[in-house]
C-alpha cells in the first residue's frame, strides 16, 4: 500500500512537472525506456536500494548514468528520489505515470486471460467492445493461462471480469456448499 501512495504522489508530481513544460511525450518516451531496462536489470535498483552505499556515490552513479541523456527536469527528478531515498519505487512511479499519460491521451490498457490465443476476429471484437464500453482507444495485452479451463478474464482499469471456466465452478461449489440438506 505504501509503494502504491508513494509512486502516486511522485508520478503525479512527475506528470505535471512534464505537462507544465509540455514534454509529456518526451516524459513517456524517456521514462519507458528506463522502465524497461528496469525490469531487464534489477542490480542497479537493488545498489541503489542498499542501505550501506553511501548516499553520495548513489548520486554519482545517477549523474553518470543519466546526465545529459535525460531531459534536464527529469534527471533532476531522479536526484530528487535519491535524496529523499525513494528510489526504489521508481519502477511503481514509472507504472504509475505511464498510466496517467496514457489517460490523458485517451488510451486504456486491457489484458485478455485466455486458455489458448484469440483469434483476429475475437481481438477486434473484443477491443470494439471494450472501446464502447470506455470511450477509450483500448491497447489489448493477451495472456495465456491453461488452469483458467476456459472462457475469458479481462482486466481493465482496476476492473476484473472473470467469465472464466475455473471461476464459474468456483462459484457453483461455494453455493452447493451452503445448500443444506435435510
Amino acid at each position: 500500500m505504501l509503494a502504491q501512495q508513494v509512486a502516486k504522489k511522485y508520478s503525479v508530481a512527475l506528470f505535471n512537472l512534464a505537462a507544465e513544460k509540455s514534454l509529456l511525450d518526451t516524459a513517456w518516451e524517456q521514462f519507458g525506456s528506463l522502465g524497461e531496462f528496469l525490469k531487464k536489470d534489477d542490480v542497479f535498483l537493488d545498489f541503489m536500494s542498499a542501505p550501506q552505499v553511501p548516499d553520495q556515490q548513489k548520486e554519482d552513479l545517477v549523474t553518470k548514468a543519466f546526465s545529459g541523456k535525460l531531459e534536464n527536469s527529469f534527471f533532476n527528478f531522479l536526484m530528487v528520489l535519491v535524496r529523499k531515498r525513494r528510489i526504489g519505487y521508481l519502477p511503481d512511479i514509472i507504472d504509475e505515470l505511464d498510466r496517467q499519460i496514457r489517460a490523458a491521451k485517451g488510451i486504456s490498457r486491457a489484458t485478455c486471460i485466455t486458455v489458448h490465443p484469440i483469434t483476429d476476429g475475437e481481438r477486434q471484437q473484443l477491443i470494439e467492445k471494450l472501446t464502447q464500453k470506455t470511450s477509450l482507444k483500448i491497447e489489448l495485452e493477451e495472456k495465456v493461462d491453461k488452469s483458467i479451463l476456459g472462457g475469458m478474464i479481462i482486466i481493465l482499469h482496476n476492473q476484473i471480469i472473470d467469465g472464466s471456466v475455473k471461476h464459474g465452478l468456483n462459484q457453483l461449489k461455494n453455493r452447493l456448499m451452503k445448500v443444506k440438506v435435510h
